[in-house]
Formats: C-alpha cells, structure tokens, sequence
C-alpha cells in the first residue's frame, strides 16, 4: 500500500490535483446543489458559505495527502489552507454575483462555472502558499 501512494506522489502534482480537485469539487457541487434545493435558489451566497465551510476539511485532507503528499505541520498546514479557502471563497462569491446578476440567472449553473474558475487559483495558492516545501 506504500509503495502504491509512493507511486502515486511521483505523478506530477498537475495532474494529482486536476484528479483529486475534481472529486472535491464534485462533492463540494453536491453539498452546494443540496443546500440550495433545501434553502431556495434566493439564498444561492448562503449555500456557497454551507458548501465551502463543510467540504473544508475533506478537501484539506485531500490536498495534503494526494496532492502535495505533504508529512507532518498539521495545524500549520490547515491553518494556511483556510486563509486559502477564504480568499477563494471571496473571489467564488463575486464571481458568483457576477454570473448570477449579469450572464445567468441559474445558481446551479453559476456555481458549477465559479468551482472551476476558482480551482486554479486555489491550486497556486495551495501549491506555494499552503502546502509549500521548502
């Protein structure tokens, strides 16, 4: 099972996070589209705040061991991942806004956009920021 995650962190982390982004993304679309069908598409910002604040730790979880395949500075770490995250969730809630007020008029859709705008973003800032090596 080692020699497998060793392989695995030998693929270059491009790649791990274009794989492991899509399955956090993927459960992170999911929490919005649920919290949303239960709240009502008005409240579209506080879904995105229910999405972001649950999917937070799995996708921590996932970053630091399949992506960055980074050992030890836990707190360090999560703490840096979740300045990460708020400047993501900033920058998703804006264009959030943006879609929603001058190109879609669907939350669903608009979110699904803003997830994968904001991925690349959130994978320099994890790569240099949040998960550096020195």
């Amino acid at each position: 099972m080692i020699n497998l995650y060793n392989k695995w962190c030998k693929i270059d982390d491009k790649i791990r996070f274009l794989f492991i982004g899509c399955v956090n993304a993927g459960i992170s679309y999911v929490i919005f589209a649920i919290a949303l069908f239960l709240l009502g598409e008005k409240y579209y910002q506080i879904a995105v705040a229910l999405q972001w604040s649950i999917s937070s730790i799995f996708s921590y979880l996932n970053q630091k061991f399949f992506v960055f395949c980074t050992k030890g500075n836990y707190l360090k770490e999560y703490i840096k991942c979740c300045t990460t995250w708020l400047v993501s969730y900033i920058i998703n809630v804006l264009i959030l806004e943006f879609l929603m007020h001058y190109i879609l008029k669907n939350a669903y859709i608009a979110q699904f956009l803003s997830i994968f705008l904001v991925s690349v973003i959130t994978y320099v800032l994890f790569k240099y920021f949040a998960f550096k090596k020195n």
